[in-house]
């Protein structure tokens, strides 16, 4: 407060100069005893005085307004005082000073009065973020303010910000003209809020329409329909973007996939545990830069790269060395052994990170999103996933078809004991192709952990969907697991919208079945 009051204080010397005088008369109804004679007084000093009117409303929201006598005062830090009409300091100061405490209506319209004053400020930033104030609570009383905001404001972002916020104004006029041109602007607004106002326009009190004029009405239902239009079709795109997301870390996840039972042919129950390796890796790398380097913990996430791809890959040659090396050829005992692997996976992630999920915060740069509609915001973090999906699957095209590393890897893929008998290291290649596709996984897991749940058994949800992928794009088909991840990830989301989790996840599998049973 006594920070509020020295800026007030620095505020008012500044412009006393500069500032003509303010009717006393416009201000002492601000110290009235009921609160509809300081809101029409706060209305009626914006109205006649807005340029003198912001540093006494700012005064009066920070608790710095005061009467003594009849003339109203701003507090100043170290006990000076104003005179809030002509912003010249008091000496010595009156006696008989008496704070002006607000309630919480008039607090609200104090801060609408205050967005309006701000619709005249020169920062286009500014008047931006005062125009979206304004729409969240305007009435019939701010109408000239508008008025004079509109015919000075240039920018067309801002211009329509504004239309909108001056048509829900209109809705309360007298003149059904008025209101109906009122009703047809805010037809063309895509926002919830302006469909809850023309709602009760439609119905009926009683016996009697809430809106007499039988044209305003009709053009009210209009206005509704092609707002819901519109909501719905924001919200079926916003359901396909974050499809588009899940089947993006999907795609991580069954890349990797893809190479193990293509190459070898092995059903790996733990992949799902490769992801969670990754996701852990995210927070480990966390850790670090915020005890050792915080003042870069922002770019924690680029170093999680690398480390959640080398971990992962070193999960999968030690689970290949060890285990599945010994039991090719052997389908069940090699679903069985990866499985135990998965429990095992997981108790080692509750045993050192323990049983509850830990935290891995977003960094800046990826908080916030793109707003298209008022219902519709693309996550930065969403699209950043998608980009870090589409540069890993170049890379991999890369690999699989530049290097001899990918000519070895098609060439097992392709046939086995032809490789070997003209000199393909089989055994190597294996190695090489399980830890390439583990690392994938991790990279998938780094991703992941910026938009679920880092946990010990966060991997279980995706095993299966991975196989479902694998399944139906082709065994080692680059190009079909791109089609099926963002065929499962957008069409579940869409889907999920009309019919709920479970029967979405039902629904996909039915139709994999019959597209499998077709080909």
């Amino acid at each position: 407060m006594h920070k509020l009051r020295l800026l007030l204080g620095i505020c008012l010397l500044g412009i006393s100069c500069a500032q003509a005088a303010i009717d006393p008369g416009l201000l002492r109804p601000l110290a009235a005893d009921d609160s509809d004679t300081r809101i029409a007084a706060i209305l009626a000093l914006v109205e006649a005085a807005p340029e003198e009117a912001q540093p006494v409303l700012q005064a009066m929201a920070g608790d710095s307004l005061a009467v003594a006598g009849e003339r109203v005062v701003v507090l100043g830090a170290g006990g000076r005082v104003f005179d809030a009409a002509s912003n010249r300091e008091l000496t010595p100061p009156p006696a008989g000073i008496e704070t002006i405490g607000i309630n919480n209506r008039v607090r609200r319209e104090l801060a609408s009065a205050l967005a309006a004053l701000r619709l005249f400020s020169a920062e286009r930033e500014v008047r931006w973020q005062a125009a979206q104030e304004v729409n969240q609570n305007v009435d019939a009383k701010m109408l000239p303010l508008l008025d004079r905001a509109l015919a000075a404001e240039k920018d067309p972002k801002i211009r329509a910000r504004l239309q909108l916020a001056h048509a829900q104004a209109s809705l309360g006029s007298t003149d059904a003209a008025v209101r109906l041109a009122a009703v047809k602007t805010l037809g063309e607004s895509s926002d919830p809020r302006v469909r809850q106002l023309l709602l009760p326009l439609t119905e009926k009190q009683g016996d009697t329409w809430v809106e007499a004029d039988s044209a305003v009405r009709a053009a009210a239902g209009t206005s509704i329909r092609s707002i819901e239009q519109r909501l719905a079709w924001a919200d079926n795109l916003g359901r396909a973007f974050t499809g588009l997301s899940l089947g993006s870390i999907l795609l991580l996840a069954a890349l990797g996939l893809a190479i193990t039972y293509g190459v070898m042919g092995v059903i790996n129950m733990a992949h799902g545990e490769l992801l969670m390796v990754g996701a852990y890796s995210a927070w480990a790398m966390q850790s670090v830069f915020r005890a050792h380097l915080p003042g870069a913990l922002d770019w924690y996430l680029l170093a999680a790269i690398p480390v959640g791809f080398l971990s992962a890959a070193l999960v999968g040659v030690l689970m290949e060395r060890i285990v599945i090396r010994h039991l090719y050829g052997r389908p069940l005992e090699t679903l069985l052994a990866t499985w135990g692997i998965s429990l095992f996976l997981m108790q080692v992630a509750r045993t050192l990170f323990g049983a509850q999920n830990v935290e891995v915060a977003n960094p800046s740069w990826m908080a916030g999103g793109i707003e298209l509609l008022p219902n519709l915001m693309l996550p930065w973090n969403r699209i950043i996933i998608v980009a870090f999906s589409i540069a890993v699957l170049v890379a991999m095209w890369a690999i699989l078809n530049l290097s001899r590393l990918g000519m070895f890897v098609r060439a097992v893929t392709q046939n086995r004991p032809m490789a070997g008998c003209v000199g393909v290291p089989t055994g190597r290649v294996d190695t090489l192709a399980f830890g390439l596709g583990a690392g994938i996984a991790g990279l998938g897991g780094v991703a992941l952990s910026q938009i679920a749940n880092v946990g010990p058994d966060m991997g279980q949800g995706y095993i299966v969907d991975s196989f479902m992928v694998v399944v139906l794009g082709g065994v080692g088909q680059l190009a079909g697991a791109v089609w099926a991840t963002l065929g499962l990830g957008v069409f579940t989301k869409i889907i999920e919208g009309w019919t709920g989790g479970v029967v979405a996840q039902i629904v996909v599998l039915v139709l994999i079945i019959v597209f499998i049973h077709k080909r």
